[in-house]
């Protein structure tokens, strides 16, 4: 859709963003303006790369703060920003459509971020993908696309699990019992992967909810309190076991 001067995207915060993509995506076929944040590891590398997908409220300093911390761990971790092309007013109902049908911009701005790491000449070669709340369940979608791991995050299932996770990736995830949003999703994915054969190490923490990865609390200042009900945001009690896992993983499959 055209847009107006006025209706453009203002020009990012280089403290959320230090990559522009958008002559590569609008190539491809995704979205004229993308962007990214790149966190870097110390060294020459190569490195294993790790693609990172944010959660519904968007990339922020805690998606920031996600990556430095996989960066700090020898990754070279790309964090896009699928809500580049105008802000998550504008894009999350388009990019929730491209989830909800498997296919769309969003998927294509994730393959150009994905080929990006990978032509960046500083990778090894080995690549995992993770997500968070919303970028779980996209992380969960592309495990069988060419990663070599993926780690989920409270993400959301697909509606046929067993048809869309078949050829995926070894997939380490992290649920929390007090999620309201998402009862019964551990098991549920347990059995789709144990059926289909994945390699799998699946957790729900009991004293956890939603977002629990969150070093603060995300999303509308005025929004809270009814996370807080629905058992969304921080828990540091189960935090730092569930980064042990997701480093663990990725160590396991692209590291060795």
């Amino acid at each position: 859709m055209a847009r107006n001067p006025a209706d453009r995207p203002q020009a990012p915060d280089m403290h959320l963003h230090n990559l522009d993509l958008s002559a590569a995506s609008s190539a491809a076929g995704g979205s004229p303006q993308l962007r990214g944040y790149l966190a870097e590891p110390e060294g020459e590398g190569p490195f294993p790369a790790v693609l990172m997908v944010h959660e519904a409220f968007g990339l922020d300093d805690i998606t920031v703060r996600h990556a430095e911390r996989l960066a700090a761990a020898g990754y070279l971790v790309l964090a896009v920003d699928l809500y580049s092309d105008g802000g998550a007013r504008r894009c999350l109902v388009s990019t929730m459509r491209s989830l909800a049908a498997g296919q769309g911009r969003a998927f294509t701005d994730l393959a150009t971020a994905r080929q990006w790491l990978l032509d960046s000449g500083r990778t090894t070669g080995k690549i995992g993908v993770i997500g968070f709340c919303m970028g779980g369940s996209f992380a969960l979608l592309m495990a069988n696309d060419g990663f070599d791991a993926a780690a989920v995050n409270y993400g959301r299932l697909p509606k046929d699990p067993e048809t869309e996770l078949a050829g995926a990736c070894p997939i380490v995830a992290n649920f929390g019992a007090r999620d309201r949003t998402l009862p019964g999703a551990a098991a549920r994915l347990t059995a789709a992967l144990e059926s289909l054969g994945v390699e799998h190490d699946i957790k729900e923490f009991e004293t956890a909810g939603h977002a629990f990865l969150n070093d603060a609390e995300a999303g509308p200042r005025p929004l809270r309190p009814l996370f807080r009900v629905l058992g969304i945001g921080p828990d540091p009690q189960s935090a730092p076991e569930a980064w042990r896992r997701i480093e663990d993983h990725f160590a396991r499959y692209l590291k060795d």
